[in-house]
């Protein structure tokens, strides 16, 4: 045993060392501070309402249709080329035609119009870039003042479409510059759809994708339809695309046959309102409906949640089931990406917290043909998920 004295001198010594090492610590800790980015303050989450409602359907505007394009119109779009042809009028085809010139309807001055394509012809599939092989443009335009026009009502039927077609208002897609100015304001949601355009139908077309997305819903985009087609061809990302703020869409009683490099068929990304119904999936392994909210991407902050969308009466026909992707899959994301984090602080929306919140969301009576009741995946109370049924794909 030590004496008093010795223990008294190694307590000592032993305490010192204590001390020392909580200085080094602390100064590793001031060092690595001093090289690491601080990180954001925690957001307090807006809290759910109890009863949450659905955003509201706009009104369907009373637009009569436009009348028929003149001779030089009609000329000009059926003269060989590749110029982009703007068109505020309606059009009538014949099952002959074959157009390759990009068509835009832009702005309140396209609204009522209708082309009907009579089974004719729109490639553009011979373009080298994504925005060369976009067939149809429906956009709004922004005026000198600063105020949008919208155009609505806008039909196109009777179509081969050999390329793709966009619809938007603030920006193709969510991650633009002008949509990020907009989303650090509480009425974004509101804004973006208001100036997007509204009730665009496309029915009875049939895509051959040639490579891309065949149809994109841009932000804010209401009221838009795709019914009584069929989706062909390949593409890189998805087949349908319904982006942030969108709200209200339908796409129904289609046919997808079209084959994805490694993604779900129909995004639904921080749009609500939706109704996907009736439609019929050829070989959907790499995924059929998913359903989330992009947080961050491109640093803007999405407002709105993809809720009370309804996933009713759809055919998803498996090949293999075999490592297949879900059919439908409620909040696939839930922060999962690296750019979450991009968008500025905020109180609203993925900037206070990148959950998806895909709730109150319906799935019903869905047919598995060949796959099982696992590839309907949900992880939230409060979504409707019922009468899905796996079948013998046989």
């Amino acid at each position: 045993m030590y004496p008093k004295s010795a223990s008294l001198v190694l307590a000592s010594l032993f305490l010192a060392s204590l001390f020392l090492a909580s200085c080094q610590s602390d100064l590793a800790m001031v060092a690595d501070a001093a090289f690491t980015k601080p990180p954001r303050p925690p957001i307090e989450q807006q809290p759910n309402t109890e009863h949450p409602t659905p955003p509201p359907a706009q009104p369907v505007d009373s637009v009569s249709p436009k009348p028929a394009c003149g001779a030089d119109v009609q000329a000009k779009l059926k003269a060989p080329g590749t110029n982009v042809v703007s068109l505020d009028c309606s059009v009538r085809l014949s099952s002959t035609d074959v157009i390759t010139h990009p068509l835009v309807f832009e702005g309140a001055a396209a609204s009522g119009a209708v082309l009907d394509c009579g089974g004719g012809t729109l490639d553009v599939s011979a373009g080298t870039s994504r925005q060369q092989k976009t067939a149809v443009i429906v956009r709004s335009s922004k005026a000198n003042s600063g105020a949008w026009s919208a155009p609505s009502n806008v039909t196109i039927r009777n179509c081969r479409i050999d390329g793709f077609v966009r619809i938007y208002g603030l920006g193709e897609n969510a991650n633009g510059a002008i949509m990020k100015a907009s989303s650090l304001n509480a009425n974004h949601t509101a804004f973006a759809q208001a100036s997007a355009p509204k009730n665009v139908r496309l029915e009875n077309v049939t895509f051959n994708a040639p490579g891309g997305i065949p149809l994109y819903i841009g932000p804010g985009v209401t009221g838009a339809a795709l019914v009584d087609s069929t989706i062909n061809g390949k593409s890189t990302s998805v087949a349908v695309y319904l982006d942030a703020e969108s709200a209200n869409n339908t796409i129904s009683n289609n046919v997808f046959g079209i084959s994805t490099e490694s993604r779900e068929l129909i995004a639904i990304d921080g749009s609500a309102n939706n109704r996907i119904a009736n439609n019929i999936f050829e070989r959907p392994e790499n995924g059929g409906i998913f359903v989330y909210r992009n947080c961050g991407e491109g640093g803007v902050i999405r407002h709105q949640k993809p809720q009370f969308n309804r996933i009713m009466g759809n055919t998803f026909r498996y090949g293999s089931a075999f490592l297949a992707k879900p059919a439908v899959w409620l909040n696939s994301r839930n922060g999962n990406r690296s750019y979450c984090s991009d968008e500025p602080a905020s109180p609203f929306g993925s900037s206070a917290s990148n959950l998806d919140f895909a709730q109150h969301n319906i799935v019903r009576d869905n047919k598995l043909e060949g796959g099982s009741e696992s590839l309907i995946r949900n992880d939230d109370p409060t979504n409707d998920i019922g009468g899905n049924v796996a079948m013998d794909g046989r």
